[in-house]
């Protein structure tokens, strides 16, 4: 397995706070640093190339795996029969772990958009070369269902740190994101890294799928990063019924979350948090004034 992070030489410059006689301006160290690993992934589905995305090796079943249930391949744990990865030698004959084939129960259909597909996909973009607007906005089977339990407003306050002390990459690099999935009472039941933000939410998504756990009923899927459009897609195609991110949502993110039933949380950053979408998931909340 590629590894998830490498050191490489760096000069680290610092403005002298407070220069004195005989003291530089500017001070100067030379020294390793460690960056996190971004490397290509190239999907297959039933030996067909389908994407290749940017994301930091680790986990890589479970992006795979995300990755076709945002797309609408796959929605339940047995459609996906096996997955493994393909012969992919890097310029010294090593394996480079960066071609992975999966293999879907040949009964499942499916959907249109699927031939579409075939496109180069950064680490900042989940959704890019998809054929259309309505190819993104695709219906989930994992309908957003009416809320049974509620998440109260101090227990949500508090995922953005119970998210960061799970962020073992973040500590070493300072330049991945993450996504964790924890209960309505605040367990974390998963969390991933990685150097896209939407390769995260895969990541998380795709252990649930082949835990067998989707739909994920009652449960907030809290980000290290903005609210964008693609991931309250990949979240509702699971069926998750809230989106918490410590940074702010897009418009087309508030206007899915509304249709689509999701409680969407922006600026969740200590003891504030603004919230976009169906507020009658959070409990605690003051009434309306």
């Amino acid at each position: 397995m590629g590894a998830t992070t490498q050191r490489r030489p760096v000069i680290r410059l610092r403005a002298n706070a407070e220069p004195q006689e005989n003291q530089p301006p500017l001070f100067r160290h030379d020294r390793p640093d460690v960056l996190a690993v971004e490397e290509p992934l190239e999907i297959r589905v039933d030996g067909e190339q389908f994407s290749v995305t940017m994301r930091s090796p680790g986990d890589d079943f479970d992006l795979v795996a995300g990755f076709l249930v945002s797309e609408g391949m796959v929605f339940e744990h047995d459609h996906l029969v096996a997955m493994r990865y393909c012969s992919g030698l890097d310029a010294d004959g090593h394996q480079t772990y960066n071609v992975i084939d999966a293999v879907i129960r040949a009964d499942v259909p499916r959907p249109e958009h699927a031939t579409a597909r075939q496109v180069y996909t950064t680490s900042s973009c989940g959704l890019c070369g998809a054929a259309s607007i309505e190819a993104v906005t695709r219906a989930s089977q994992h309908a957003i269902r009416p809320p049974r339990r509620t998440v109260s407003y101090d227990l949500l306050a508090r995922l953005p740190d119970l998210l960061r002390e799970g962020q073992a990459a973040f500590d070493r690099t300072g330049g991945v994101h993450a996504a964790g999935l924890f209960t309505a009472d605040g367990e974390l039941l998963c969390l991933r890294e990685d150097v896209g933000r939407h390769n995260a939410v895969d990541k998380v998504v795709g252990w649930a799928l082949r835990e067998g756990r989707l739909p994920l009923d009652d449960t907030v899927l809290q980000v290290s990063g903005r609210a964008s459009f693609e991931l309250v897609q990949k979240a509702s195609m699971a069926g998750i019924p809230m989106l918490a991110a410590v940074s702010a949502p897009s418009s087309l993110a508030v206007d899915l979350a509304q249709t689509s039933g999701l409680t969407l949380v922006g600026f969740s950053r200590g003891t504030g948090m603004n919230v976009y979408a169906h507020p009658e998931r959070i409990s605690g909340l003051p009434p309306k004034r």
